[in-house]
């Protein structure tokens, strides 16, 4: 990582909270960068919805969203304890830490052997967290965790949107929109999947593909493909489902 790659990252953040920004796209965007910057293999996001419940709204690739989904639904994990603690958590070798059996059997059987779950905070209230996932067990140097956790903070910023709470509830409304946009998307990436049989990452690709390309909403988007209003085609050769 360079200096240069690191202010061109917080550039393209400051760029894109100005005006309506997409706010999915946004987080997409931000555990992608993740991964290039801090040289973790994947990264997921996690944000709170209207019941102070953990959602998963982004991941870098599709096994990291599937093992995010699984610590929800078995609540324990990294990102639960971080998120309940408002404090970073760090294991560097998940067998042998003999924490979250259930969570780190999951890890295991998609390749992950050490993870680190950074608090997505506005002062004192958390409101998500972010997860780094590797490969190899060990531990994450101090200056990429302190870059982490910037990026989990200007990501909360991010959601705020108007750099400031101006009325009561606005960030739980724009949570609960990016929360019910992520549904939406998910449904789309299956009937496109179902439709191109391809995989589900593939799917998700050509839809990110066509909004950028188009200039639109992701959430937008999958609506039409939901509909059947819109019919996306592969510019690329598709990885075949199996």
């Amino acid at each position: 990582m360079t200096d240069s790659q690191l202010t061109d990252v917080f550039v393209e953040t400051a760029d894109t909270l100005v005006g309506d920004f997409d706010v999915l796209e946004f987080l997409h965007v931000l555990t992608e960068r993740c991964v290039e910057l801090l040289g973790v293999s994947a990264a997921g996001l996690l944000l709170t919805d209207q019941q102070d419940s953990l959602q998963v709204v982004a991941a870098s690739s599709e096994r990291t969203r599937l093992l995010e989904l699984f610590q929800l639904q078995t609540d324990q994990g990294p990102c639960v304890d971080c998120f309940r603690t408002g404090r970073p958590v760090s294991v560097t070798d998940l067998p042998a830490a003999q924490r979250w059996p259930r969570f780190t059997a999951a890890a295991a059987e998609v390749g992950y052997a050490a993870v680190h779950a950074l608090p997505m905070r506005l002062r004192t209230e958390v409101i998500g967290a972010l997860n780094l996932f590797d490969v190899q067990p060990g531990a994450l140097d101090e200056g990429k965790l302190r870059i982490g956790q910037a990026l989990a903070d200007v990501a909360t910023i991010g959601l705020l949107q108007h750099r400031a709470i101006r009325r009561g509830g606005i960030l739980t409304e724009q949570l609960q929109t990016a929360l019910n946009s992520r549904v939406l998307i998910e449904q789309a990436k299956g009937v496109l999947a179902e439709r191109l049989q391809v995989d589900v990452s593939d799917a998700f690709a050509l839809l990110r593909d066509g909004a950028r390309s188009h200039n639109r909403r992701l959430s937008e988007l999958a609506q039409a493909v939901v509909d059947g209003t819109e019919q996306l085609v592969p510019n690329v050769v598709p990885h075949p489902r199996g």
